[in-house]
């Protein structure tokens, strides 16, 4: 597969999940195709069957293919490793810890590989324990600022910041994107947005001067019948999009 440079062109690219193939290939032209769209490694049984799915997807979507742990289950965290050195996609979703993995694996830079942290009710300070062992250990905590410089000794690309419930952790998500524009590293939003607070949230990021932000909208828009993203939203969201950037 081959990366897509008209990605990294956009200032903001939705990440959305795909229930489907076919659905797959409709939120990617809803979009306009400034979008990556989420497959979860957590729902298949091998990292073979993972491989031959995913090139399907990526074949249908120009390879905006991001490959997903779950839920950030970091007990998925070596599985997504695994699978994106064989299918070299736009996007790699990872936990902390398993971001050198994944980068050293894919043997490239251009991959985006984001790694996990979490709000901790204090803004800017950040939990960056969210590996298979680190997790179920005591909270790791630090500043943000240390966080993006470990994340770039890693070769990470974006923070993940998950949970954000919303707006829920709107002023920890506030110091998060500051510290991403001062140090000049990407941000991916993620965790209950949907169509009602995404501009708010969008906002601050933009306003903050980050320059990639890559905003997960997951449940909010799948419809709980087919278990698809609705592309009438991704429409939506990508309306919404070009309006804030003017």
């Amino acid at each position: 597969m081959t990366l897509n440079p008209k990605f990294y062109q956009d200032r903001v690219c939705l990440n959305v999940l795909a229930g489907s193939k076919e659905n797959a290939r409709e939120i990617w032209q809803a979009a306009e195709g400034h979008v990556l769209v989420g497959v979860l490694s957590k729902n298949y049984d091998s990292v073979e069957s993972a491989v031959a799915d995913m090139r399907e997807y990526a074949a249908l979507i120009d390879n905006a293919l991001s490959v997903g742990l779950g839920a950030g289950d970091p007990n998925q965290s070596a599985m997504v490793s695994a699978i994106s050195a064989q299918i070299q996609p736009q996007h790699v979703n990872q936990v902390f810890t398993g971001v050198a993995t994944s980068r050293a694996l894919l043997g490239q830079s251009q991959t985006v590989v984001n790694g996990l942290i979490s709000p901790t009710g204090t803004p800017g300070q950040v939990k960056i324990s969210t590996g298979p062992l680190s997790s179920k250990a005591s909270d790791g905590i630090v500043p943000i600022e240390t966080a993006i410089a470990l994340l770039k000794d890693m070769g990470g690309s974006s923070v993940k910041y998950f949970p954000m419930g919303g707006l829920k952790a709107i002023d920890e998500f506030k110091a998060v994107a500051k510290a991403c524009a001062e140090q000049d590293f990407w941000l991916e939003p993620t965790g209950g947005i949907d169509l009602e607070n995404y501009e708010a949230i969008l906002k601050i990021a933009l306003d903050a001067g980050v320059s990639k932000i890559i905003p997960h909208i997951y449940s909010s828009i799948i419809d709980n019948a087919s278990g698809n993203t609705r592309p009438a939203d991704v429409s939506t969201l990508l309306s919404m999009t070009k309006k804030l950037l003017g």
